[in-house]
């Protein structure tokens, strides 16, 4: 599976099938048209262009069903399910964060906000969403095993560095991706001491990638 951090919390896994995840793209350029979205929650820099997409979009019920209001072909779920959809398997985590969809009028309710693990060749993807910390992370390690954890390190709107470091240990990922960070003034973030903190600390490895810059996940990730 190739993974290309797209900048903010939007990520593109390659594989079997080319996944999107929450496809705010800060410059506006996506390289490849995905086979499926998901989305983790309603806010505008997680919706981004998913209506505009046209994709199969995988999302918490109330948000799937205003995606395919807008014509949009939707797979609803929920916190704690998992679906299969050609073939990758996706589990709706719990995320500590609001959800709101904002591009009508005043905006209205967007249901819960979500993590994902995301499934597929061998390798299971956790993307936390905008997220708090919270203790039952712990329980997405012991239910799911992800080998990578797509943490968001902002501060602010979700946790910072240093919650993220508990959040890395909770979730007992090989590989921790900051990510929700940089892309605005508020959530500015020097990370270089997070790494080196959390690489001394643990056995986790921390990459701290550049928008559109792309790593390799193999057997060597799952301990395969």
């Amino acid at each position: 599976m190739r993974l290309t951090w797209l900048g903010h919390a939007c990520f593109l896994l390659a594989g079997s099938r080319t996944i999107l995840i929450d496809p705010f793209i800060p410059d506006g350029i996506l390289p490849t048209k995905p086979d499926i979205v998901a989305v983790t929650h309603a806010h505008g820099d997680h919706m981004g262009i998913a209506v505009q997409l046209q994709k199969k979009t995988v999302a918490v019920n109330e948000v799937a069903k205003y995606l395919a209001s807008k014509g949009v072909p939707s797979e609803p779920m929920n916190i704690g399910g998992s679906i299969t959809v050609d073939g990758v398997r996706f589990t709706m985590t719990p995320a500590l964060h609001s959800s709101w969809l904002e591009d009508e009028g005043m905006g209205f309710y967007g249901g819960t906000a979500a993590g994902f693990v995301i499934t597929m060749d061998g390798i299971s993807v956790y993307h936390a969403g905008d997220t708090a910390l919270f203790s039952d992370m712990q329980l997405i390690r012991d239910l799911y095993r992800p080998d990578v954890a797509l943490l968001p390190v902002g501060g602010r709107f979700t946790m910072g560095p240093e919650e993220a470091m508990i959040a890395a240990r909770y979730t007992g990922a090989r590989l921790v991706i900051p990510m929700h960070y940089d892309t605005f003034p508020v959530i500015q973030q020097d990370l270089q001491g997070f790494k080196e903190a959390l690489e001394r600390t643990t056995p986790i490895k921390v990459r701290i990638l550049n928008p559109r810059e792309s790593i390799d996940l193999g057997p060597e990730i799952s301990g395969e």
